[in-house]
């Protein structure tokens, strides 16, 4: 594996091949930048069948309430179920449930919603906190006099241990009679009968397994062929590469401040029409310190967006961003590709649901584009998507039009996804550092304003009025935003814009999508 990449990314190599589990890491690295190949394909194969092809003859291996494809996220909703409901739930992963390519930042008051579940104590979400900062900060790349460092508080301050708090939530789903969770085993297709759901799955021992189920839940991550099927093979309209490490050895880390997002070079004009690479920091446990290097795309520009690519970048980059002592060492990679999708009317319009089917998560790209965390959406909206999946059980509504209901859709987010657009630099069309001088101005803008609105803007906690305030300031501001958003959007990607804030006004008198 390492030899196919000696010679193209030899930073990579260098870097990976010190780990002793660098092959793995590099393994799904190259597995998840797939996602580029499926989108080619058009999502053509099938996974969701009718009940009609199912093979005859074939003996069931389990009966569940619940059926969970992909093992990190959806543990949290798992173990809701499982323990404060009372299914009998199963999941599986084809890698190990419980391990993430990611670690998560959250703030104090967003992890509350755990306890609510009354699934976790307050006790135990202590323990899952390796570090809390003390602030943290915004900064965009202009001419020093004009640039402006935004502080915030209470925004990504509490680095959460991930392995730990999904191995705690596993813990709670194999302590409840009759729930199972099966590792290195993989989703193969599902097959849709009027009462239920089977699921066909290929075992560690490489051989087929069937489950039955009420529903499946599919938390599959953005490689989720359910996703690319329902949505006919357009899951996603934007994402946001992400690569990074867990190291210690840096020079100038300040293990009490989270480097919210950072950029400090001009646009990058090397892998296609061009984009904003913004890092970000954030002190771990003890002497580790997490950095990403990221941007935001359109699925289908024309820029290099492979991990594999971004990670050759980061370890080129790095030392410009933090120094590295003698004793700098990496101690695991971090990645992921985050996804985004920009809804064009007043509520949702992404297919998360089908008949006995649910998705959750990055399947179901519902998350903030800004933040760009499926963590914080999951954890945010958790008590919905458990109880309302309750109910439907309960009361047996387990088809597309029940099911569509239950989704982390909210409002506020889907307009800030077009707020992501305007982080999608394109040189041909965009003046020169034009996110840099852009998101300086919002900095400004924010610095003028009453510490509540960086905070939820950033928590993806927004009102409406709030954010029309911004979007005025900013506009009187910097003008130029003003051309770039009919470059940006175009009189249909404008007109949704304002569809997006019109369904955000109305959400507040009416009942969650």
């Amino acid at each position: 594996m390492f030899d196919r990449i000696k010679t193209s990314h030899p930073l990579v190599y260098r870097y990976f091949s010190e780990l002793e589990d660098g092959e793995k890491h590099l393994r799904r690295v190259i597995e998840l930048d797939r996602y580029w190949e499926h989108l080619q394909k058009g999502g053509s194969k099938e996974v969701i069948l009718p009940g009609s092809s199912f093979p005859d003859g074939i003996t069931l291996d389990g009966e569940y309430d619940i059926f969970y494809v992909g093992g990190t996220l959806g543990l949290l909703h798992a173990a809701v179920m499982a323990e404060r409901y009372g299914y009998k739930v199963m999941l599986i992963d084809r890698h190990v449930s419980g391990k993430s390519t990611r670690d998560w930042n959250i703030s104090r008051s967003e992890l509350d919603k755990l306890e609510e579940t009354g699934v976790f104590s307050a006790e135990e979400i202590e323990t899952f906190i390796v570090r809390r900062y003390r602030t943290g900060w915004v900064e965009f790349y202009v001419e020093e006099q004009r640039r402006k460092k935004l502080y915030m508080d209470d925004v990504l301050d509490c680095a959460v241990d991930t392995d730990q708090l999904l191995s705690a939530a596993k813990q709670k789903i194999l302590a409840k009679d009759g729930c199972a969770v099966a590792d290195q085993s993989t989703f193969r297709c599902c097959y849709q009968f009027p009462d239920h759901i089977v699921i066909e799955v290929e075992g560690a021992d490489g051989e087929p397994l069937f489950f039955k189920a009420r529903v499946l839940v599919d938390v599959m991550g953005i490689l989720s062929p359910i996703a690319m099927q329902l949505n006919k093979g357009r899951p996603q309209t934007h994402v946001c590469p992400t690569v990074g490490t867990v190291a210690s050895g840096f020079r100038d880390a300040d293990y009490d401040v989270g480097e919210i997002l950072a950029s400090t070079e001009h646009a990058d004009t090397s892998a296609g029409s061009s984009r904003q690479l913004i890092w970000e920091g954030f002190p771990g446990s003890g002497k580790e310190y997490i950095t990403y290097l990221f941007f935001y795309d359109a699925i289908d520009s024309d820029n290099d967006k492979s991990l594999l690519g971004l990670f050759e970048t980061y370890f080129q980059k790095l030392p410009d961003y933090k120094a590295l002592s003698d004793d700098f060492q990496i101690h695991r990679p971090v990645f992921g590709i985050i996804p985004a999708y920009s809804h064009r009317g007043f509520t949702r319009e992404r297919e998360v649901a089908d008949d006995h089917i649910l998705l959750f998560g990055d399947a179901a790209s519902l998350g903030s584009p800004l933040t760009f965390c499926g963590f914080g959406s999951m954890v945010r909206n958790l008590a919905h998507l458990t109880g309302a999946l309750d109910r439907a059980l309960a009361a047996g509504s387990l088809l597309r039009a029940d099911l569509e209901k239950i989704s982390a859709y909210e409002p506020n987010v889907a307009s800030m996804a077009n707020l992501m657009k305007y982080m999608c630099y394109d040189a041909r069309t965009d003046a020169p550092d034009f996110v840099n001088e852009l998101m300086n101005e919002v900095m400004i803008v924010l610095d003028g304003l009453p510490q509540r609105y960086r905070q939820t803007m950033f928590r993806d906690e927004m009102r409406l009025d709030d954010f029309v305030t911004v979007l005025l300031k900013v506009a009187w501001r910097y003008p130029k935003v003003l051309k770039a958003t009919y470059d940006k959007l175009g009189v249909g990607g404008s007109v949704s814009f304002i569809s997006n804030l019109a369904g955000w006004a109305l959400s507040a008198t009416k009942s969650r999508i």
